[in-house]
């Protein structure tokens, strides 16, 4: 029989933290924390199988699932003294999710489960506090209604705030038990208006509906879209907890809380948290209540710290912030609640950071010998380096400081206001720079986040909904901002005098929490310590060399300040569009008679020759690899009456004449047509024009530097080993006499592009001519799906979404098809020539599931665009650790 439930607490753990697959994170570190002695309230965890069954047979449980959690639950009642659905002794459960990896905020929770008219009486009796047991089963009520039975939560939210404004009460735990009772009388009938059905009073009806629920809401559109955009596969599915309940709001010896064992936005080792004293579950994360600091030392005029109002629970906090951390060798994030003094663990989980945090973490951690230099290499996500290098405000411009918040996540952000996920998701789609400001944000807020440049909430703490999930995407956020009046309404948020409309510009510093007024200039990032300490360790290890895309001086010297071994391409293309040469492009395409194209030619070769000088000297003897020119010339042609107007004039022509030759040198589909070597081939004088600028300004640099020179000249869009044996010679014949006529030697490569599906079949032929293989991944996925990088954004989210591609193809490599064809091509191109060097320089160089790929079949190089340049040697780093780690494990 499938074993679908396992237990945990009170000496009987059935779970372990490495059974997370099957158990969930929750529910495997509730297994190990009880296991290790930690004060769990115990509970059982119902398998991310079940929820696997559950959809793919109609919704329906396994059969054997209901008496293997009847039997659970009997253990859970012996292990408390308490029994579920007793009047007079009642056990309340939980019911969370749980699923792999943390989703925060995703997914669904019901609190307090089991309580009905009955037992709450029972409750109130056993606690002696009538009205923490009303207070309990308003927000069992609020919770169920929401969660199980699709009542909007607002509905609940209304009535409160209409009976605080009706009696003058601010706090809810001014409000009384008999209070209470008429506020569960209003919620219930909420529900029956709403559903058309009554609240079910049957506690195992209730626990039932729960489970649903949450296995339900691994499917809904919050969770959904979590998924997507952390790549996290719906077939994993989610566990369910059921965990007996600990009261945090039984009076002022009671609180809950959630802690970080090391401070998530800076990694700085102090102990980071916030808690409230008489609250209970979601109130610290909601934002519904200011919380309050642990420590003393984070606390300000007027705050009430943990430290000193519950000194007792808060040193045993301590103590398990220690084991813990020990115990999981990575910073932890902790909920807690404390009931009459003593302390409960309900969770524990590797903390959601900022990436500056993360990488601070992870070399501490190494250098206190709770881990090794290679785990720490693992430990930091390659892609988050990102927000390390996103700029930050200029401490000279001048500034309007509106008000001020909490520095929920850094960096440094501006836009236009916008109060809703949709319009902040529509505006971002057209381009435009937005922030989101919100009360509070919830789950279904997860979109527009994603959209905006940055978060700003006028309620919750540090570790409220938005600081969480805004530190994981790498937005700006700053929160509990409570001097600002957010009116959706009149769409406006306001401070004192100052009132700022939806559309107007604000900006964010998530260091410190200002907000300003309009838009503040910002200034690059300044790479840490520990930034240069990790790249040096990555480096240590990768066998990957990481090059940069980059054509421009100030490209070049950014790829080599992060720490790139060269340039694996330069667009040349990118070099013709200079106001101060566009023209003569124009002219040496337009023109019929040959002498009036050499001119044209000839006054483009000092531009070529100065543009190429400039990155040998930066790359100062680092490989420079040049990709002749490549898109197709009527990129180049002129489209406006004054353009054609001086094209005419420079060329002594009519405008007619002009636009008769532009029309004639149209195609129907350019980037399959007459560009790459096609066009070398055709005029040929444009490739030796550019190898002949190429070859001087090597010579020219090497002679500055005294250092060798040695250019990588790349031809590309071949598809047959013709092209590039023909393209090749007439390049080295050029190359010859530019050498005889300088009187010297020079040592270069010649190779081509990989981006054609037939290229990639023919590499052992090809490689015959080629110095080099550069894959193209852009063109090659084009090539290879039939899609145009350009159109294809219409439909690729319909793809991912539903499932007919497991990502975009242009920002992580196909592996079953275009990456086959690259593993094709090494394999044939090395069968040709073993020391055929290997690179790949599309987009998918900066990707790191990508990088993981071009490491395993045994690429030289990969060449990004140089901000991802970093994102690219810790992911080769990465990938070597990875490739090591498979070799010696056991088959």
């Amino acid at each position: 029989m499938t074993k679908w439930v396992y237990s945990f607490g009170d000496g009987l753990n059935e779970g372990r933290a490495d059974m997370r697959n099957l158990l969930g994170g929750k529910g495997a570190n509730l297994a190990e924390m009880a296991a290790n002695g930690l004060p769990v309230p115990p509970g059982f965890t119902i398998t991310t199988e079940v929820c696997s069954a559950f959809y793919e047979n109609g919704r329906k449980y396994p059969d054997e699932l209901k008496a293997q959690v009847d039997a659970a639950l009997q253990r859970v009642e012996q292990s408390m003294g308490l029994r579920f659905g007793d009047p007079e002794a009642p056990l309340l459960v939980s019911v969370r999710s749980g699923a792999r990896v943390s989703m925060p905020g995703m997914m669904d929770t019901v609190l307090n489960l089991g309580l009905n008219d009955q037992t709450v009486e029972g409750l109130a009796r056993s606690s002696g506090d009538a009205r923490f047991a009303w207070d309990s089963y308003r927000r069992f009520i609020q919770m169920y209604g929401s969660v199980v039975m699709g009542v909007p939560h607002h509905h609940f939210e209304d009535v409160l705030e209409q009976f605080k404004r009706a009696n003058n009460v601010e706090d809810d735990t001014a409000i009384t038990a008999g209070q209470w009772r008429a506020i569960v009388v209003d919620y219930t009938h909420i529900i029956t208006t709403h559903t058309g059905t009554d609240f079910p009073t049957n506690p195992q009806d209730q626990l039932w509906g729960a489970i649903g629920a949450v296995f339900g809401s691994w499917m809904n559109p919050r969770a959904n879209t979590y998924r997507k955009l952390h790549e996290i596969p719906a077939s994993w599915g989610t566990a369910v907890n059921v965990q007996s309940m600990v009261f945090g709001n039984m009076g002022d010896d009671c609180a809950t809380g959630v802690c970080f064992t090391r401070d998530p936005s800076t990694g700085e080792n102090i102990f980071y948290g916030e808690y409230l004293i008489n609250a209970q579950g979601e109130d610290v994360v909601a934002g519904i209540r200011t919380p309050q600091p642990m420590a003393c030392a984070r606390a300000e005029a007027g705050q009430h710290p943990m430290e000193t109002t519950l000194p007792q629970a808060y040193a045993e906090l301590l103590r398990v912030r220690s084991i813990l951390e020990t115990h999981y060798k990575d910073m932890q994030d902790i909920e807690f609640t404390v009931q009459r003094n003593v302390l409960y663990i309900l969770q524990t989980r590797n903390g959601k950071r900022t990436a500056a945090a993360a990488l601070k973490i992870a070399i501490d951690m190494a250098r206190e010998g709770l881990i090794t230099q290679e785990e720490a290499i693992q430990r930091v996500p390659a892609a988050s380096l990102d927000q390390l290098l996103h700029p930050t405000l200029d401490p000279r411009a001048e500034r309007v400081q509106l008000t001020r918040g909490l520095p929920a996540s850094p960096g440094a952000a501006a836009g236009a206001v916008v109060f809703t996920a949709e319009e902040c998701e529509a505006r971002a789609a057209k381009g435009e720079d937005v922030i989101l400001v919100r009360i509070e944000t919830s789950p279904e807020d997860v979109h527009g986040m994603h959209a905006a440049r940055g978060v700003l909430t006028t309620r919750g703490g540090m570790t409220s909904h938005a600081a969480v999930v805004a530190r994981g995407m790498g937005r700006v956020c700053v929160a509990g901002a409570g001097g600002i009046h957010v009116d959706y309404a009149a769409g406006s948020l306001s401070v004192g005098s100052h009132t700022v409309k939806e559309g107007e510009w604000i900006t964010l510093d998530g260091g410190t929490g200002a907000v300003y007024l309009g838009r503040v200039p910002t200034i690059e990032p300044v790479l840490s310590d520990d930034f240069n300490t990790l790249m040096g360790w990555a480096d240590g290890v990768r066998r990957l060399g990481v090059r940069a895309n980059a054509e421009t001086p100030d490209d070049a010297r950014t790829a080599r300040r992060f720490g790139a071994e060269g340039i694996g391409l330069a667009r040349t293309e990118h070099m013709f569009f200079g106001p101060d040469r566009i023209g003569f492009v124009r002219q040496m395409i337009i023109a019929d008679e040959e002498s009036v194209r050499q001119k044209a030619i000839a006054a483009l070769l000092p531009f070529q020759r100065e543009d190429f000088a400039s990155l040998f000297r930066i790359m100062a003897g680092l490989p420079v690899t040049v990709r002749l020119l490549d898109p197709p010339l009527h990129e180049f042609l002129p489209h406006e009456a004054a353009e054609m107007a001086e094209v005419a004039q420079a060329l002594g022509r009519s405008v007619e004449d002009v636009r008769a030759r532009c029309a004639a040198l149209a195609e129907t589909n350019p980037m399959l047509g007459h560009r790459g070597c096609r066009l070398g081939l055709t005029s040929p004088e444009i490739y030796a024009m550019q190898v002949r600028a190429l070859i001087q300004a090597a010579v020219l640099v090497e002679k500055e530097l005294g250092r060798p020179i040695h250019p990588e000249i790349m031809i590309p869009l071949v598809a047959t080993k013709a092209e590039l044996a023909t393209t090749r010679r007439a390049a080295e014949d050029e190359i010859a006499r530019v050498l005889k006529e300088e009187g010297t030697n020079l040592s270069y490569s010649i190779g081509t592009m990989i981006e054609l599906p037939r290229a990639a079949i023919q590499a052992d032929q090809i490689a015959e001519y080629a110095d080099f293989f550069s894959f193209g991944t852009n063109d090659l996925t084009q090539t290879t799906f039939g899609l145009s990088r350009d159109d294809a954004g219409s439909f690729l989210p319909y793809y991912v979404d539903q499932g007919l591609l497991p990502r975009d193809p242009f920002v992580s490599i196909d592996r079953d098809g275009v990456g086959a064809l690259v593993r094709l091509g090494v394999e044939r191109g090395r069968q040709t020539s073993a020391d055929l060097k290997l690179g790949i320089c599309g987009e998918h160089g900066g990707d790191p599931d990508s990088i993981a790929f071009f490491d395993e079949v045994g690429l030289d190089y990969v060449s990004c665009s140089p901000f991802r340049v970093p994102v690219a040697r810790l992911a080769a780093a990465q990938a070597a650790l990875a490739t090591r780690q498979k070799a010696a494990s056991p088959a």
